[in-house]
């Protein structure tokens, strides 16, 4: 690049957006990548601290930050993501569907190793909307060499992309209710203002609700029905707890559901239950779904939704995070909860 003083560069084009601070009120690109100089910019280019310009001549084996951003995006992005364009050399992804933001965390760290390169991303497994930024990257210089763009984009085709989005499926729920004095009428059943708000703000349906008291074979048979009505996850509340009155568990494993582990590392939600019967998804919640804001059940509803089958391993790296700070204004999931 060749230096030139402002009040010389009259007819140059500049080889990079320029920003313009003006405190309190604009951030911004002031000049465009491209722009041709003419003598009335002088007096701007001058008030926000360009004393001199550079003339870019890039060689075939350099890359300008645009163009490097681009192929940066490119390389690491992979089902439902779409890119800005360059920005002042940094370039925004976008998720274009309600999903599950999956990073791969060991390539991740890889490429932020890579020089003179950047990617910074949103946390794994975090629920993100349509439109939603989710990382950002760009190059530390203006010009890079070619080869370490190379390098990156020969580590991202060799695996899964680094970043994908994993586009919710609306399900059909069905829910067990347990509990003697809600069957009897003595106390009002809260599924709706808490779980089933909860279900019907994911997108989902709740296709049936079925109450029933403290006992195994009405448990297992409403289980039953529900899978035989086509419900693909079904939730039971009311129960699982240390009382030895509730057997939850029992009539979930006496409709024949392989019960993958009951207890999570997380709080609100340590009593919780996972079983699978057959290619239906069962989540035996705890009380605290119906007065905590948030609880192991807002970690794994966005998995369920995503396609993921919920493993032993993944329950246990939830403990590191796993402590709901029970904020007087909550923010989920836009907080440390479940990260």
């Amino acid at each position: 690049m060749k230096k030139i003083n402002v009040e010389d560069a009259v007819g140059t084009v500049l080889a990079h957006d320029m920003t313009r601070i003006i405190p309190g009120k604009f951030k911004g690109v002031g000049f465009k990548k491209g722009h041709v100089v003419r003598k009335e910019d002088i007096p701007e280019l001058l008030k926000i601290g360009k004393r001199s310009l550079y003339v870019l001549n890039l060689s075939k084996n350099q890359l300008h930050e645009d163009d490097a951003a681009l192929r940066i995006a490119r390389a690491v992005s992979g089902n439902h993501l779409e890119w800005t364009e360059p920005r002042e050399g940094k370039i925004n992804i976008i998720s274009k569907v309600d999903g599950l933001l999956k990073v791969d965390i060991q390539n991740l760290l890889k490429v932020n190793k890579l020089d003179s390169i950047i990617l910074a991303t949103l946390k794994n497994n975090f629920p993100c909307k349509k439109g939603q930024i989710i990382a950002s990257t760009r190059i530390i210089p203006l010009v890079i060499p070619a080869k370490i763009i190379e390098r990156l984009e020969k580590l991202t085709y060799q695996k899964e992309p680094i970043l994908q989005v994993k586009q919710f499926k609306k399900m059909k729920v069905g829910a067990v209710i347990t509990g003697s004095e809600i069957y009897n009428g003595m106390i009002t059943d809260g599924f709706d203002p808490s779980v089933g708000r909860k279900i019907k703000d994911s997108g989902c349906d709740i296709v049936k609700k079925i109450i029933v008291s403290d006992d195994i074979e009405s448990i297992s048979n409403a289980i039953l029905e529900l899978k035989d009505f086509g419900c693909e996850l079904i939730v039971t509340t009311g129960g699982l707890s240390v009382d030895p009155d509730d057997v939850t568990l029992q009539g979930v494993a006496r409709a024949g559901a392989d019960i993958s582990f009951y207890g999570s590392p997380v709080l609100p939600g340590a009593m919780f239950m996972y079983a699978l019967l057959g290619d239906v998804q069962i989540l035996g919640l705890p009380a605290c779904v119906f007065h905590s804001k948030r609880t192991v059940f807002d970690l794994l509803l966005p998995r369920i939704l995503a396609g993921e089958i919920i493993v032993e391993e993944d329950i246990v790296q939830m403990g590191h995070g796993g402590l709901c700070m029970d904020c007087e204004v909550c923010h989920f999931p836009i907080c440390s909860f479940g990260r």
